[in-house]
């Protein structure tokens, strides 16, 4: 405890430094997960000869990895401690992305192949062979990535829920959740110009310099994140008015409970086991909430630029796809007003954060059955589609940042990061399944020409997916209301 506070001191907002770690985190850990996607198309595929099905193996392992994860990282956050888990987590997944650069030079190793031309000339069953060595080595890297990055949102919400108050938990999630948007947004104008611009100097084919330089960036964040965290009593940035107001929860619970033998502080310090966990219907309608929309995001992130290269004939790396690729992300920062709209509903109308969110949840449900239209629409002109699926994104970031804030609303403090694992778990389930499920399709699709609601060939097959996309949200919510009605506490 800092013993060094004045009270009659202006409060100090620090709270939003540590905000902004997580949203610069977040930033990485998505821009680490869109190198290949950017690249994979227009770079990997022609030295290793993949298909679409080679593209959503890898996709849908490392979903299934990061659910897995997702179910251990954030036990671990809980019994490591945010600060020390954090660390751990951010440089599991940056040596992971790093990792990818090593998958062209391993694969000529393994095979006996002496050079990336050599590579690209072969044809038949050795270009069968170089298609499946290549997809092992990035399933590798893929899963190092994926075990690390699961990690993020566990810490990040830990760490949301010690410096933010309740009210403010859902705001604060929508600025750091934000950084998945910042890094998809920024990713399209960095990464292709940086394989381009390595391969144009000779240093590999170009894409291996992507994987790398990005992959240092989270390498600056732990730097920067040991020096700057301190739980907010030890903190010497956190003055006394500002503990006051992030410990607000429970001084009122305190207050309130003066005559009972639990407080707010009792709730949060209590012990619920890992099996504990899932005999709750809270638990449950996080997994429900995450499984039936995270796919469609992962989707969203994985698939657009093959979307527009498959389409419309764009690849990666020209300006149209960029400036196609900035602007979806750019509607979905819309997402950070989201976190806004159950403050909104709470202060106008009393009523509990469990409620307000649900409230609100339901609005972002209903924007993604744009994405129904998408692809007609697509048929006028490729901005229709880059818009709505920009609408449907930020529909999702503003659903997702109030689903983690439900996390902290219901459940103690020791509890969050395992329950956010559980959750991270699912929403990994569920895009293991859209991503296999979406390359299987494509190839299908394109190999039988596909007829399907008047689309013809990959057209079809993504009208198809678009559709799934829409629908998922309400499923979700649905689920949601039925498993948890009303707003209760978690108790053991």
């Amino acid at each position: 405890m800092n013993t060094f506070r004045k009270a009659d001191e202006k409060m100090t907002n620090f709270r939003w430094v540590i905000c902004g770690m997580l949203f610069f985190a977040t930033t990485v850990n998505y821009l680490d997960r869109q190198v290949l996607s950017l690249t994979w198309k227009d770079f990997i595929a022609p030295e290793f000869h993949w298909t679409d099905s080679n593209y959503g193996d890898i996709t849908a392992i490392f979903s299934i990895v990061y659910a897995i994860a997702n179910l251990f990282a954030g036990r671990f956050i809980d019994w490591m401690g945010t600060k020390k888990g954090y660390l751990w987590s951010i440089f599991i997944w940056s040596a992971g992305a790093c990792l990818h650069a090593l998958c062209g030079w391993a694969t000529e190793v393994t095979l006996g192949i002496h050079n990336a031309t050599e590579m690209l000339s072969a044809t038949g069953a050795v270009a069968s062979t170089i298609a499946i060595t290549s997809v092992y080595y990035f399933i590798a890297a893929r899963i190092v990535l994926g075990a690390g990055e699961a990690g993020n949102f566990p810490a990040a919400i830990k760490v949301t829920a010690e410096y933010f108050p309740k009210k403010d938990r859902a705001f604060s999630t929508s600025i750091f959740n934000a950084g998945s948007t910042i890094g998809a947004l920024i990713a399209p104008v960095s990464i292709p110009p940086l394989a381009r611009y390595f391969q144009s100097i000779g240093v590999g084919n170009g894409w291996e310099m992507a994987f790398v330089v990005i992959g240092a960036l989270g390498f600056v964040w732990m730097g920067l994140w040991m020096f700057l965290y301190k739980k907010p009593n030890a903190n010497p940035h956190v003055n006394a008015a500002e503990l006051a107001y992030i410990e607000q929860d429970n001084n009122e619970q305190e207050a309130k409970s003066s005559d009972s033998q639990t407080t707010n502080s009792d709730f949060d310090n209590q012990k619920i086991s890992f099996l504990q966990c899932f005999k709750f219907p809270q638990t449950w309608a996080v997994f429900f909430g995450k499984f039936m929309t995270d796919g469609v995001w992962w989707f969203y992130l994985f698939w657009t630029p093959a979307y527009i290269s498959d389409v419309y004939g764009f690849s990666s790396d020209t300006a149209t796809a960029q400036m196609l690729i900035f602007v979806l992300y750019a509607i979905t920062m819309l997402s950070i007003y989201g976190g806004k709209l159950p403050t909104i509903i709470i202060n106008k109308t009393g009523k509990n954060p469990y409620v307000a969110r649900m409230q609100a949840m339901f609005i972002f449900a209903l924007f993604p059955l744009l994405a129904l239209f998408a692809q007609p629409l697509g048929n006028y002109s490729y901005w229709y589609p880059i818009i709505i699926i920009g609408i449907a994104g930020a529909a999702h970031q503003s659903w997702s940042a109030n689903i983690y804030s439900v996390v902290g609303d219901m459940f103690p403090k020791s509890t969050i990061a395992t329950i956010i694992g559980i959750g991270g778990m699912a929403g990994g389930i569920g895009s293991f399944f859209i991503n296999m499920g979406s390359g299987r399709l494509f190839d299908y699709a394109a190999e039988t020409n596909m007829v399907f609601m008047g689309f013809e060939g990959k057209a079809a097959g993504y009208f198809i997916i678009f559709s799934i996309c829409a629908v998922a949200y309400l499923i979700g919510w649905i689920i949601m209301k039925i498993l948890v009605p009303k707003y209760k506490l978690v108790k053991v």
